[in-house]
């Protein structure tokens, strides 16, 4: 499946260069309900979730894409107010979770007397693709991965790309001042082609389409 990264310019370039991206934390994202999007009235519940979460949070990650690149909301908000870029990657369809949207916070079951979550895989698989239906804009895809500590860089974790995330696609933003021939340059020597374009404004919908005028 193909999906997209968005950064700003100077990570983007980092991650080009390094062949890698950055694993997000669980309790760094910018969402203050994730992991705990459950009905959580009874305090005991609420430091029982979140003891659930910090564990889980030192020991995985994930990475997060988008569906498409279309969306002005995703460049206002993952690309530096549209001066960064999007990365597109094949990954299997295996390899990702589609998030889903709700209004709704999950019902979790907690033991009535040690206060432990009931069937706690069950609700691993649940909670950590359950967002808020405002977020939908994002089609947001995630890829969990195991954190290894041979890949950590300045408290940072990350993941190499690779068979199963293989770049395709760098779209630069509308106000991105990367030359696209520089950054086609940086990409010569990777193993698999990638498209390189700069983004542009759609005449009739709100919508980021390709610049064709900025193409050599």
């Amino acid at each position: 499946m193909r999906v997209f990264y968005f950064t700003n310019a100077n990570y983007g370039v980092s991650n080009l260069s390094l062949r890698r991206l950055k694993i997000s934390r669980f309790n760094q994202l910018n969402d203050p309900f994730e992991l705990l999007a459950a009905d959580l009235l009874d305090p005991r519940d609420r430091k029982a979730l979140s003891d659930f979460k910090d564990n889980l949070d030192s020991n995985k990650g994930m990475i997060c894409f988008s569906g498409s690149w279309g969306n002005p909301l995703l460049w206002g908000h993952y690309a530096d107010k549209h001066s960064g870029m999007a990365l597109g990657f094949d990954i299997p369809d295996d390899y990702l979770s589609p998030v889903q949207y709700t209004t709704q916070r999950a019902k979790v079951k907690f033991d009535q007397e040690t206060r432990k979550i009931v069937d706690g895989a069950r609700l691993v698989d649940r909670v950590v693709r359950t967002k808020f239906i405002d977020w939908k804009y994002e089609d947001e895809r995630r890829m969990f991965v195991d954190l290894d500590p041979s890949l950590q860089e300045g408290g940072n974790h990350f993941v190499e790309f690779s068979e199963n995330l293989v770049l395709r696609e760098v779209i630069l933003g509308l106000k991105c001042d990367l030359p696209v021939s520089r950054v086609r340059q940086l990409l010569k020597d990777e193993p698999s082609p990638v498209k390189v374009l700069k983004a542009g404004m759609a005449l009739r919908a709100f919508k980021i389409i390709e610049d064709r005028a900025a193409r050599p």
